[in-house]
């Protein structure tokens, strides 16, 4: 009966929650006002942030555009201002910290109210990555505004934020901060902000090892626990002071507030970290006590709740990855997108600088038809002598390249020999050592691939030879495509039989295949000719 209760309830709340989303999706049909479309977008990213990750990023990404568009930077500003909180309540930090730093960038001289909101969104984000002094550097911007404004419960707020920053590693300063939003407080009636800070003040005197003083503040702390409504304030306060008694060898005391702070996380978060350490903190008692039977029914709940948190940790990890990394991907896809864009016109303008140079050619070969003619054919032979010059120059330098590398290839293999020769003659350990260790480092430079290189080098000097190949003779092999390489470059069976370290007979051989697989077996066709084709 209670889980259809639950389901009854958690379900009328995820129809509510469609129900504004769908409300939204048709306000943003309806309305072509740019501003209002961005806005609508960022509410509907709002609503799904929880629920449906790819339809927020693609309402974030419909925010953004329309942001763009208006031209106007407020917009923009208001949607990095709004995606930084969705993103920062993804856990998104990096993501969320960047988008906080561009709106900032352009409330920061302009409406206060705005500018305050973002320091201290700043100064979150800044404590939650642990960079204190750019979190102490917000804090106190957000301080001074309020100290304008005189909110009184606000700057007490900010001052024990502050103090917490300081008090894992400065607890003087912390004090500092404690004591200056207790001064604050004392007018404000605010029993939760009263507990925080009495409770902080305990664990700062806690750590300068002055154990009456903290008992006196953890007590002044218990005292407003009665004014409050907000039990997980009490069900924390409970965990520190059951930790302290448990240090000072209270039994009775520690799990006397244990046992109260497991029972207010039970009807709040019964496998949180506050219930956690709660329940680790009533096991350390019970043990203390000796109640070994309780203490291990504790334990077995301490074990689920572990392996509870440990699944959600490593959940909301992969999670926050996949959000970054997601990301990180639109980000490049927009800027290739931008490149695109930008690229396209550089090409409309360099059309119309062609079509405008063309028109000025054009009026010059109509005054000098003839000997504009000539002279062009005499370029065209010029370039097609300098493109010929330059193929065959880097064809030499292809089977320079080959050769070498085949003799240094040979090189290798007769130092391999006689290093393998000299091992065997060798007496000592050490040297034999040192003679593998060189013939290892001589096999891994002569393993590297001598075609591949070969072949990367020919396509770029003869870049659409293999592609025309391949699509009329799809059946070639690699060696014949290697074959079809050295025939192109003009060698002759000898010089391919020297790069290749093949016999003479081989090479005729492997030709006289080749013609059969390019079906000219019964043609006047030179071999070399015909691939001299493939161009």
């Amino acid at each position: 009966m209670l889980l259809r209760l639950l389901f009854l309830i958690f379900g009328f709340q995820a129809l509510l929650a469609q129900d504004r989303v769908a409300i939204l999706v048709d306000s943003l049909a309806q309305t072509t006002i740019i501003k209002e479309r961005s806005a609508i977008s960022l509410a509907i990213a709002k609503e799904l942030q929880q629920t449906d990750w790819s339809r927020t990023l693609y309402y974030l990404d419909i925010a953004k555009e329309n942001a763009v568009n208006s031209g106007a930077d407020k917009e923009l500003a208001d949607y990095y201002q709004a995606s930084g909180n969705i993103y920062s309540n993804k856990d998104a930090l990096d993501i969320a910290l960047a988008h906080f730093l561009k709106a900032y960038d352009f409330y920061q001289e302009k409406e206060p109210s705005e500018r305050f909101r973002l320091e201290n969104n700043l100064a979150i984000v800044y404590a939650r990555i642990d960079n204190r002094d750019k979190a102490l550097e917000y804090f106190r911007k957000v301080y001074n505004y309020q100290k304008q404004k005189k909110d009184t419960l606000y700057l007490a707020q900010i001052l024990n934020n502050m103090g917490n920053l300081y008090r894992d590693k400065n607890v003087d300063s912390a004090l500092v901060y404690f004591n200056k939003s207790l001064v604050l407080s004392q007018g404000i009636e605010d029993p939760n902000l009263t507990i925080y800070l009495y409770t902080n003040l305990g664990r700062c005197y806690l750590s300068k090892e002055q154990p009456d003083t903290a008992r006196s503040f953890f007590k002044k702390a218990l005292h407003a626990v009665d004014s409050i409504t907000n039990t997980r304030t009490a069900s924390w306060l409970f965990t520190e002071m059951s930790e302290f008694y448990l240090n000072e060898k209270q039994i009775d005391s520690s799990l006397l507030f244990s046992k109260k702070a497991v029972a207010i996380n039970d009807s709040l978060a019964p496998f949180g970290f506050e219930q956690q350490k709660a329940v680790s903190l009533l096991y350390q008692g019970l043990v203390a006590d000796r109640d070994y039977k309780q203490a291990t029914s504790y334990f077995k709940k301490y074990d689920e709740i572990r392996d509870s948190l440990d699944l959600e940790d490593k959940r909301v990890n992969v999670e926050k990855v996949l959000i970054e990394q997601e990301y990180r991907n639109k980000e490049k896809i927009r800027e290739l997108e931008e490149s695109k864009k930008r690229f396209r016109y550089y090409m409309i303008l360099l059309g119309m600088l062609a079509v405008l140079l063309l028109l000025v050619v054009l009026l010059v070969r109509f005054k000098n038809k003839l000997k504009n003619t000539e002279l062009e054919k005499e370029l065209a032979k010029t370039k097609q002598k300098e493109l010929q010059a330059n193929i065959q120059l880097k064809n030499k330098e292809l089977i320079g390249k080959a050769m070498v590398e085949m003799h240094r290839t040979e090189i290798v293999e007769e130092i391999l020999t006689d290093l393998k020769q000299i091992k065997r003659n060798a007496a000592k350990k050490e040297t034999q050592q040192a003679i593998d260790y060189i013939v290892k480092r001589l096999k891994r430079d002569a393993d590297s691939n001598i075609w591949e290189e070969f072949e990367i080098r020919f396509e770029q000097v003869h870049e659409s030879f293999y592609k025309n190949l391949i699509k009329k003779h799809p059946v070639l092999t690699i060696r014949d495509k290697r074959l079809c390489a050295l025939l192109k470059l003009n060698l002759t069976s000898k010089e391919i039989a020297q790069i290749t370290g093949q016999s003479l007979k081989s090479v005729e051989n492997a030709r006289t295949r080749l013609r059969k697989k390019l079906d000219i077996t019964y043609s006047d066709t030179d071999l070399s000719s015909y691939l001299f084709n493939f161009n």
